[in-house]
């Protein structure tokens, strides 16, 4: 049961990967063994559809995400917005960085989801974990509104993570320029105390 485990998120890594250096037309089940290192049909064993494919990379994205912000240790009790703008600096930090491959599949992905209704409603279930995480960090900052702004923060720093990796304005943003841009964000969420 655990080799299959390791081979299902090897094989969900290798999907990730494939997404973010082919594109959606590159990911095939060969691709996926060939970037995986497994001998041809591997993938389809485990995975018999596209879809299935595309359920486990990203559920694999969300599993990883999850872990991640575990690993940051988010400040929960009472943080303070220079706290929150410090974490969610260093979090972008690594996503434009060691987890670029991870964000570029997820933004093949979105993409592709405007197309598969099945693809959008795991994408939706995915996201909503990172939504809830940040709907508490604003409740517990003191966010008057956690439920309305939750949403419009994360669709600010998914926003300032695509500029930086795919946008046209290439946005570039030095640690602190980043810092003081969250910061700036979160006090217009939060009334400070």
């Amino acid at each position: 049961m655990a080799e299959a485990t390791n081979r299902r998120e090897q094989l969900a890594d290798a999907a990730i990967a494939t997404l973010a250096s082919a594109g959606m037309r590159g990911l095939t089940h060969r691709a996926v063994d060939q970037a995986a290192g497994v001998p041809e049909g591997s993938c389809s064993y485990y995975f018999r559809t596209r879809q299935a494919l595309l359920r486990a990379a990203v559920d694999r994205l969300a599993e990883m995400d999850s872990a991640e912000m575990a690993a940051r240790g988010l400040p929960r009790d009472r943080p303070d917005i220079s706290e929150l703008a410090d974490a969610a600096a260093e979090l972008i930090e690594h996503w434009v960085t060691a987890g670029k491959t991870r964000m570029l599949a997820r933004y093949e992905l979105a993409l592709e989801s405007t197309r598969r209704p099945e693809l959008r409603a795991v994408l939706v279930e995915a996201g909503g974990q990172v939504r809830r995480l940040a709907e508490d960090l604003l409740a517990a900052a003191g966010a008057p509104d956690p439920p309305g702004q939750a949403p419009v923060l994360v669709a600010c720093v998914d926003g300032i993570v695509f500029d930086h990796l795919a946008g046209a304005g290439a946005l570039t943003l030095s640690p602190g320029e980043l810092r003081a841009t969250l910061l700036a964000l979160l006090r217009t969420f939060i009334q400070e105390r």
